[in-house]
């Protein structure tokens, strides 16, 4: 049976998609490519994969990498599947560029080279947004280009990921205003998950 549940993270509220077994879709709300692909009978309810991807969510948005990825079940052609195979071995804190994407998939299949604009493509129709990390991939030299999300939502998720990966800093007198806008990102965490009760 295909499921959806909500979750509300700190940068907008997320749809999931399951079809009982494994997520087949996670969407923020108003994000290009929306739901796409998402099954006509889906009922809202909650399936043992939904606690694994909350679990993840929850980890993720508290600065952590969770280490763990929920079961998958993406329905692509080869080719995107095999560029969202390539997202999924981005490690947390780290990002690659599209066009090192195309020459690792070029490389694979003995090609001498390949198109970034297609690798582009697959990664903005990425349906399990996150936990497949298209917000990991950018543009040549480091750019920020393209994310369904939206480019401000892209570099708030590679700004925890970097903080997340960081050693802590302990000196007060080195507070930048990076941090107090990570403070105020760690508060809405915490209150969202009502952390700041205990």
């Amino acid at each position: 049976m295909n499921s959806i549940q909500y979750y509300d993270s700190p940068l907008g509220r997320i749809l999931i998609a399951s079809d009982g077994t494994a997520v087949t879709g996670l969407w923020f709300e108003g994000q290009k490519y929306y739901a796409e692909g998402l099954a006509p009978d889906c009922t809202e309810q909650d399936v043992p994969v939904f606690r694994e991807v909350r679990r993840w969510l929850d980890l993720y948005f508290s600065g952590r990498d969770p280490g763990f990825t929920p079961p998958l079940s993406l329905d692509a052609t080869p080719f995107r599947k095999e560029v969202w195979d390539i997202l999924l071995m981005i490690p947390y804190g780290e990002t690659k560029t599209y066009g090192e994407i195309a020459s690792q998939i070029a490389a694979r299949k003995g090609l001498s080279g390949m198109s970034a604009q297609a690798v582009g493509g697959a990664v903005g129709h990425n349906p399990v947004s996150l936990i497949v990390p298209c917000h990991r991939v950018v543009g040549a030299g480091g750019s920020l280009t393209g994310y369904a999300g939206g480019l401000e939502r892209k570099q708030a998720l590679l700004d925890l990921e970097k903080r997340g990966s960081a050693a802590p800093v302990l000196t007060v007198a080195a507070k930048t205003a990076e941090d107090d806008a990570f403070d105020v990102f760690e508060e809405m965490c915490r209150d969202l998950h009502g952390l700041n009760d205990e």
